[in-house]
C-alpha cells in the first residue's frame, strides 16, 4: 500500500519522488477531489495527505475524500508551506502512531480472548468435576468426565503459565 497525496500544488510530483525514496512507498498525487476519489475507489492506501487549501476552499469535497479513504490515515498539510522532509517526518509519525495503537489494540483483543477462554476452562472444569461427585453417574460416564477435568485442568495449567515473548 502506497500514499495518495491530494494537491495541485506545482512540483507536487517531485515531492511525492522525494516520499516515496525516503519511505520507501508508491505515491501516488491526485490534482482534485474527482482524481483523488477515483484513485481510493481503485487502490487502498496508508496514508492520504490533503492539502489544506482544498480543504478550506472545498471543505465537503474534502470530508468526502477522507470518507473514502477508509482506514487509511488522514493527514491535512500546507503544501505551500511544508516542504518534502517536512512531510517524510509527518507521515513518519503517523505511521508509526499507527502502528501503536494497532499493537495496543492486538493486545487487548488478545487478553480479551485469553480472559474468555480462561473463563470457559474454570466453568468447565467445575462443571465436570461437579458430575463426577454425582452418585447416579454411570462408571463410562464418569470415566469420561474424569478425562475432560483432566483436559480442562491441563489447558488450565497452560494458560496460566507465563507467555513468551514473540518481537
Amino acid at each position: 500500500m502506497g500514499i495518495l497525496m491530494v494537491t495541485g500544488i506545482e512540483g507536487a510530483r517531485n515531492c511525492a519522488d522525494v516520499i516515496s525514496a525516503q519511505l520507501g512507498m508508491d505515491v501516488e498525487v491526485a490534482q482534485g477531489c474527482r482524481e483523488a476519489l477515483g484513485s481510493l475507489r481503485r487502490h487502498e492506501f496508508l496514508a492520504v495527505v490533503i492539502d489544506e487549501t482544498l480543504s478550506q476552499c472545498e471543505p465537503a469535497s474534502a470530508d468526502k475524500i477522507c470518507e473514502r479513504a477508509g482506514l487509511a490515515i488522514p493527514l491535512q498539510v500546507n503544501f505551500a508551506l511544508a516542504g518534502a522532509a517536512r512531510l517524510v517526518r509527518e507521515l513518519r509519525a503517523a505511521l508509526r502512531r499507527r502502528e501503536r495503537e494497532q499493537e495496543v489494540a492486538r493486545r487487548a483483543a488478545a487478553a480479551a480472548m485469553e480472559s474468555e477462554l480462561k473463563t470457559t476452562v474454570a466453568g468447565l472444569l467445575l462443571h465436570s468435576q461437579l458430575a463426577m461427585r454425582g452418585s447416579e453417574v454411570p462408571a463410562p460416564v464418569a470415566e469420561r468426565l474424569r478425562i475432560v477435568a483432566d483436559l480442562a485442568a491441563g489447558l488450565r495449567q497452560q494458560l496460566s503459565a507465563p507467555a513468551t515473548s514473540h518481537n
